[in-house]
């Protein structure tokens, strides 16, 4: 049996039946990192010691006869800027290389509860800044599908883990796409929550009124499995939602008759990849004829969405990275005449040049005579893309369109132009701006055997809605069990 290959709930039977141990399990996803890990760079640090001591504590569970839960022995991976206690942690930049957190994420810790083993922490965008992994400071995570191309970012390490079974599922973090566009250039499934639902606790932020952690995994059923353990009420979170986590699994269900699918019409652009395109209108199909009543709306203000998302996030970013000083932890730069000089030159050689960019703009936004101008009035536009989803959802259930506008480009490709790089999320941002769920799922496959996502958008706290809608696309079709053959 190639364990490797198989989903979190099919090694969960596995394990219950005694026909794998737990250290079994990490024994194979170590060798099977061994032999691709060259080609796929999805990881910046492994955890073997770590995860064999946990593998052996399940094993022990289970010959005790002690009941597990649905995650307990399950390799999973953790995106690089999630606080793992005593792992070096560095958001892949130089300013936070060899930095060990005292703390685990909450996330982490319920993962660690739910008996999860971590096989390592993954390659992102540099504090997560990015739509390709590109930008990252150690190296370029490649697609399992075809590694001249991006995965995706920020969360390409994550979503490359999870495609290239180097995992059976992973956490990542999403700003304004950053689980979704990695999900859909590996074929995948990626979640992006709802505002709150998932602590923040531990993540290292990046904008703080947009980022979300989230899964990726191979299937529908694991994504529900994982939110199941993550999400919750948090006390160590200013922002974390103080409502009840339904149980996930029980929204899984093969029924769409009846539900009704909106499509907005600003999501289908000129410039759009005709397969993509081609892709999305065939799954609306699907779900139309599996009983789901299908209704164009509108969302007016989403031509606006990049620009308020690129000077939000900016903005706070600026605000957020202005601790990496090289005071208090992270890189130090080695000489300076004084104080000032040493932080302007640990800033200058600790930020790559994506996220010296973003402080930048964000800092400009945000200065005297320019916040009104730009900072305010972003925060304005914000509310009435907000307004819109709010205005649609009076009509429709779930909101249907492409995840991102066209498959995974080459490397390189977009780096030249920033501007071109950054409308990669342009199907994904407003989902962040207004703090709705998300998901995205294998959709289709270009001619050139590229997989294509799939977005599913739901109100506020409605993952119940959005899942269900998924499983149903996902258990009609065949293309979440495709896998890139990787030698």
């Amino acid at each position: 049996m190639n364990w490797v290959e198989l989903t979190a709930h099919e090694l969960h039977d596995a394990l219950k039946k005694k026909s794998v141990s737990a250290k079994e399990l990490v024994d194979a996803f170590y060798a099977r990192i061994e032999s691709v890990e060259k080609g796929v760079r999805a990881y910046n640090t492994l955890t073997q010691k770590e995860a064999l001591a946990q593998a052996d504590r399940i094993d022990q569970a289970i010959a005790r006869g002690e009941a597990i839960g649905p995650l307990a022995g399950i390799p999973i991976a953790l995106k690089d800027n999630l606080c793992l206690e005593g792992v070096r942690t560095t958001c892949s930049s130089k300013i936070l290389d060899g930095y060990r957190p005292p703390y685990d994420a909450t996330v982490v810790s319920s993962l660690k509860k739910a008996g999860a083993i971590f096989l390592g922490k993954t390659n992102m965008d540099e504090f997560a800044m990015g739509s390709s992994t590109e930008n990252s400071a150690f190296e370029k995570t490649k697609n399992p599908w075809d590694l001249s191309r991006i995965p995706g970012g920020s969360s390409g390490g994550s979503a490359a883990a999870v495609a290239a079974s180097e995992a059976t599922a992973a956490l990542g973090s999403d700003t304004g796409g950053s689980i979704r566009q990695p999900a859909a250039c590996c074929g995948v499934v990626g979640l992006k929550p709802t505002y709150g639902r998932v602590s923040r606790y531990g993540l290292v932020a990046f904008a703080s009124s947009l980022d979300q952690i989230g899964p990726l995994t191979k299937d529908v059923t694991d994504t529900a499995t994982l939110m199941n353990v993550i999400g919750g009420y948090d006390r160590s979170d200013s922002t974390s939602a103080d409502l009840p986590m339904p149980d996930l699994t029980r929204a899984l269900r093969r029924d769409v008759r009846g539900m009704r699918l909106g499509v907005p019409k600003e999501y289908f652009i000129e410039g759009m990849d005709p397969e993509v395109e081609g892709a999305v209108a065939q799954a609306i199909e699907t779900l139309k004829k599996l009983g789901a009543e299908v209704k164009e709306i509108s969302l007016p203000h989403t031509e606006y969405a990049v620009a308020t998302y690129y000077i939000l996030a900016t903005a706070e970013a600026s605000s957020n990275l202005a601790r990496y000083d090289g005071v208090r932890y992270g890189y130090r730069a080695p000489e300076g005449r004084d104080l000032l000089e040493m932080y302007m030159k640990t800033r200058a050689e600790g930020f790559g040049q994506e996220v010296k960019r973003r402080i930048m703009l964000g800092t400009y936004a945000l200065s005297a005579g320019y916040y009104d101008a730009y900072y305010k009035k972003a925060q304005q536009v914000r509310t009435l893309i907000k307004r819109d989803f709010d205005e649609a959802y009076k009509a429709v259930d779930v909101i249907v369109t492409p995840t991102a506008p066209t498959p995974a480009f080459r490397f390189g490709e977009k780096t030249a132009d920033p501007l071109q790089m950054y409308l990669s999320d342009i199907f994904t941002i407003s989902v962040n701006l207004a703090g709705i769920p998300a998901i995205s799922l294998p959709g289709g496959f270009s001619k050139g055997g590229l997989p294509i996502g799939l977005q599913i958008l739901g109100r506020a706290f409605d993952e119940e809605g959005i899942l269900r809608v998924a499983y149903t696309f996902e258990q009609e079709t065949e293309f979440h069990t495709r896998r890139p053959s990787l030698s």
